[in-house]
């Protein structure tokens, strides 16, 4: 299997671990919805991950492919709010967490990148 066939592979798993994380440890999701959200954020933090679920199927299928990456990049740029959170409630944090929480951010870009790789590969040769 070629690196272009494996990408939406490997695009879509890390969507489906992220989904599934939602719902595992959904607190620490819950920790960095934005305030500005109306309800509750155990609501957000789930509707995140059934998204990411949906997204890491739409990727996966060929048939799906195209459309999904280019939902899968918007959904990136959608959470990125999310990330400046975590990043400004973590400042007052030890050294390894405010990093790790501030590094996030620039990875947001590479991200939203590679799905619209994947969303312009479109559908692999059967």
């Amino acid at each position: 299997m070629s690196r272009s066939d494996r990408s939406p592979l490997l695009l879509a798993g890390l969507l489906a671990t992220a989904g599934v994380a939602h719902f595992v440890r959904p607190a620490l999701f819950d920790a960095i919805v934005p305030r500005a959200l109306p309800g509750r954020a155990r609501t957000w933090t789930y509707a995140s991950g059934v998204a990411e679920l949906a997204l890491a199927a739409g990727v996966a299928a060929p048939r799906t492919r195209t459309k999904a990456a280019l939902a899968t990049a918007a959904f990136f740029v959608g959470v990125f709010p999310a990330n400046v959170k975590m990043a400004l409630d973590h400042r007052d944090r030890p050294a390894p967490q405010k990093t790790a929480a501030f590094a996030r951010l620039p990875l947001q870009l590479p991200l939203v990148l590679w799905a619209r790789k994947v969303a312009r590969n479109g559908e692999t040769p059967s």
